[in-house]
């Protein structure tokens, strides 16, 4: 691990030395590049000088010991150099964390997608809270959110939406929302009193760079309509709806959402690009199962993660055991503490994995 810590500061350094430098200067493209590099090793240069700085004054306390003759000043040595050691082991941890490989997709924005599963209505006034509860947990956060495309229930509930959120590390918090979501509770249009069980189903995809995805235009079928749903006058007059198929895949993305029929072909080519990553990325994964084995979910759509238990007052998440109570909150945006326990569970497993 310190030879490994040793070759990120000579890295570190050299970066330094670069980014000074007047050709680096002159190329704004070369310096972002490595302004950002020397940025991600910033944590883990800044925590190994620590764990230095901490081992030299150990290694001096020892020396010094080895010659001290006065018994008050042994004993603090002693107890200096114990504290000293128990310090460099909580370091050595942190160090550890910081060595795991990153996500290279942490960083990036997502494309979000909700869609109501079994239970008719009841699973589409899910679907709403779900999308309702992510855009109150991006305000928390200061993200921004923006709809792509919707199919919405005359009830208030939704069939399906997409939507995007931006901002800081996005992608890390939000990646293992991916999966089945079940509710359980009374439908208000239950006059018997039953609980019912509902699902909705959440896809998270990370927002790609045009550089990670190559689309081929003639891969593309691209077909105007006139959209659908509230809007006033303008709707069915003007065909500003966008319907775009990926011939080799199938995926179709639909985008309803702006009046521009320009700005809804955008959207929906974001949309398409995220699709296509998720897919490409998803079967490299499946081919390579094993690597997956330590990972708190595998992101797969038909796996149940999380359940919403109205009448317990309480929300599981099944990979890793963890309830909450206070569903009422939970569901108006406060996840974040589930998302830090997932967020944990996953680091630990990929130490496990590490360390084995």
């Amino acid at each position: 691990m310190l030879s490994k810590l040793e070759g990120i500061l000579s890295r570190y350094d050299k970066l330094t030395e670069l980014l000074s430098d007047q050709a680096t200067l002159s190329d704004m493209a070369e310096w972002k590049k490595l302004s950002k590099e020397r940025a991600d090793m910033e944590e883990t240069v800044e925590k190994y000088l620590e764990y230095k700085n901490a081992d030299k004054q150990r290694t001096d306390d020892e020396e010094l010991l080895k010659t001290e003759t006065d018994p008050e000043m042994r004993e603090l040595l002693a107890e200096d150099i114990l504290s000293l050691k128990k310090r460099l082991e909580t370091i050595t941890e942190e160090l550890k964390i910081l060595l795991l490989p990153k996500d290279p997709n942490d960083d990036k924005n997502v494309i979000l997608e909700i869609r109501a599963g079994a239970g008719g209505e009841e699973a589409a006034l899910f679907a709403y809270e779900l999308y309702r509860m992510y855009v109150k947990f991006a305000e928390r956060n200061r993200w921004k959110t923006e709809e792509i495309d919707s199919n919405n229930t005359e009830l208030g509930g939704i069939k399906e939406v997409t939507f995007s959120v931006s901002g800081r590390d996005v992608y890390s918090k939000l990646k293992f929302e991916s999966g089945v979501h079940r509710v359980q509770r009374v439908p208000e249009t239950e006059s018997q009193g039953r609980i019912h069980t509902s699902t909705a189903t959440v896809a998270v995809l990370p927002e790609v760079e045009d550089i990670e995805v190559n689309i081929e235009e003639k891969d593309l079928i691209i077909e105007t309509c006139r959209s659908s749903g509230a809007g006033g006058q303008h709707i069915n007059k003007t065909e500003s709806c966008i319907r775009m198929v990926h011939i080799p895949t199938g995926i179709v993305v639909n985008c309803q959402d702006e009046r521009s029929q320009i700005k809804n072909r955008e959207k929906a080519m974001r949309v398409m690009k995220s699709r296509l990553y998720d897919y490409y990325n998803t079967r490299y994964q499946n081919e390579y199962s094993q690597n997956r084995k330590n990972q708190v979910g595998t992101g797969d759509r038909s796996e149940k993660i999380r359940t919403y238990n109205f009448p317990q007052d309480r929300v599981t998440d099944h990979r890793i055991g963890k309830t909450v109570h206070n569903l009422e909150n939970f569901i108006m945006g406060d996840i974040g503490e589930m998302i830090e326990a997932l967020q944990i569970a996953d680091r630990e497993a990929k130490l496990s994995g590490v360390e084995e």
